[in-house]
C-alpha cells in the first residue's frame, strides 16, 4: 500500500503544529469528526440521506422508527413492571445525527404507551454543537414526551433507568490503526511536513497497546497481524470503546444499552485479505479509502470487532445479553407484514407505497444495511426479560 499525501487545511495545520507536528491516526480521526468549527460531524455540516453524503436507516423513513419502538416499548413495559410507580423511565439516544430517529420514535411509541409523557423521557446526548442545533429544530414542536440535551457526565450525578440507544455512534468513535511494517505491528500517524503536506508514517506501539494485542491474540485465538499477511497489512483497534462503555455505565443504574451498527467477527475482522481495514471515508453517498482527502468534509467510519466490543462492555460492568442482524431483528418486529400491508394502500398513493417498499427492502438487505449487528447489553437486570425479538436461527 503505498502511503498517501493531501493537502493540509489551515485549522488542522494549527492542531498539527500545536501537537508537535506529528499526532496519531486516532488523534486526526477526532479532530476532522469533531472540532466544532471545522470538523465534519463538530461543524454541523454532515448531511445525512438519499441526498446527502451516507443513509442511515432512520434516515430512509419512519418504517425503521416504528419497528424499533415496538422493541423498545417491550423493554419499558418490563422495567415498569418490576419497578412499580419509582419514577419516569428514559431512552437516552446518543449521537442522535440529524434527529430523524427521535423524532419517528416519538411518534411511534405515542401510538404504543398510553400516556407516553408521563411514562418516558427522551434524553439526547450530542458532543457536536452544530449537530444539536439541527436536532433541537427538528424537535422543537414536540408536545408528546419531556425531551433534555445532557452529556453521558451530566447523567452520572442523577443515572437513568431505561435505555440507551447507540445507533450508527461507535463506528464514528476514533480508532488506532495497525500498520505491519518488516513484519512488525506499528501504529498509524499522521504528520504535517514541511511542504504543508499531510502524509502516514509509522509510529511506534507503546507497552501497553502491545500487551493488548497479545491478551486479545490469547483470548480469541486470532493472530495479529494475520498469518502470511504482507507489509503494509493495517487494520482498526478499538481504544476508545472502553472509555465509552464505561461512561454509558455510569449513566445508567438499570436497564440496556442497545448497540445498532456495523461490526464483523473477529475471525472475519482481521484477515489476511481485509489488507486496508474497515475504515471508509463518506461523501456524496461514495465510500472511499482516502482518509486524509479533505480533512472535515467527510466522514470517516471504521466496522466494530465484535468480541472486542463485548470484552469491553464486560470489563465496564455490562451483561452481553443476545445479538443478532438488523435484517433478523426488523423481520421478527413485523417487518414482512409491513411490506404486505402497503398492498392495501390507495392507487393514489402507488408512489408512496413504492418508496416505502424499496425503504424497507434496502433495511434488511443482506449486502447492506441488513447486515448490520444489533448488540443488547445489560445492567442490573434479569437478563431472560431483555431478549431481542429473535426469529428462529438469531443467535
Amino acid at each position: 500500500m503505498e502511503p498517501k499525501v493531501a493537502a493540509c487545511p489551515a485549522w488542522l495545520a494549527h492542531h498539527l503544529q500545536q501537537a508537535g507536528g506529528v499526532v496519531t491516526f486516532r488523534q486526526f480521526m477526532d479532530w476532522v469528526l469533531n472540532d466544532p468549527d471545522h470538523g465534519y460531524y463538530g461543524s454541523g455540516k454532515a448531511c445525512i440521506g438519499p441526498q446527502g453524503d451516507f443513509v442511515t436507516s432512520p434516515s430512509l423513513g419512519s418504517d425503521f422508527a416504528a419497528l424499533l419502538a415496538r422493541q423498545l416499548a417491550d423493554w419499558i413495559g418490563v422495567l415498569q413492571a418490576r419497578s412499580g410507580e419509582a419514577g419516569r423511565l428514559s431512552i437516552v439516544d446518543v449521537g442522535p445525527g440529524e434527529g430523524h430517529l427521535a423524532a419517528d420514535l416519538i411518534v411511534a411509541l405515542a401510538a404504543l404507551i398510553p400516556d407516553l409523557g408521563d411514562v418516558i423521557e427522551l434524553i439526547l446526548v450530542e458532543r457536536n454543537p452544530g449537530m444539536m442545533r439541527r436536532q433541537q429544530q427538528r424537535l422543537a414542536c414536540v408536545q408528546d414526551i419531556p425531551i433534555r440535551w445532557c452529556s453521558l457526565e451530566e447523567l452520572h450525578d442523577a443515572p437513568i433507568r431505561g435505555v440507551i440507544l447507540a445507533h450508527e455512534l461507535l463506528d464514528a468513535l476514533p480508532v488506532d490503526r495497525l500498520i505491519l511494517q518488516q513484519q512488525q505491528l506499528w501504529l498509524q500517524g499522521v504528520a504535517l511536513d514541511a511542504n504543508g503536506v499531510l502524509k502516514q508514517l509509522a509510529l511506534p506501539l507503546s507497552d501497553a497497546q502491545q500487551q493488548s494485542i497479545e491478551l486479545f491474540q490469547q483470548d480469541l485465538g486470532v493472530p495479529l497481524p494475520p498469518e502470511n499477511a504482507e507489509d503494509g497489512w493495517t487494520s482498526e483497534w478499538h481504544v476508545s470503546l472502553e472509555p465509552w462503555l464505561a461512561q454509558a455505565g455510569a449513566a445508567l443504574e438499570q436497564g440496556v444499552l442497545l448497540v445498532i451498527d456495523y461490526a464483523l467477527e473477529a475471525r472475519r475482522y482481521y484477515t489476511r485479505q481485509r489488507a486496508e481495514g474497515t475504515l471508509l471515508a463518506y461523501s456524496a453517498q461514495q465510500g472511499s479509502k482516502d482518509w486524509l482527502h479533505t480533512p472535515g468534509q467527510q466522514d470517516l467510519t471504521a466496522h466494530l470487532c465484535i468480541e472486542s466490543l463485548t470484552a469491553a462492555a464486560v470489563r465496564m460492568g455490562w451483561t452481553a445479553i443476545s445479538s443478532c442482524r438488523q435484517g433478523e431483528a426488523l423481520l421478527a418486529l413485523g417487518l414482512a407484514e409491513r411490506l404486505h400491508s402497503l398492498q392495501s394502500l390507495d392507487p393514489s398513493q402507488l408512489a408512496t407505497a413504492f418508496q416505502r417498499r424499496e425503504a424497507l427492502l434496502r433495511l434488511v438487505d443482506p449486502a447492506g444495511l441488513g447486515e448490520f449487528r444489533w448488540l443488547l447489553y445489560g445492567k442490573e437486570i434479569e437478563i431472560d426479560l431483555f431478549k431481542l425479538s429473535e426469529p428462529r436461527g438469531c443467535g
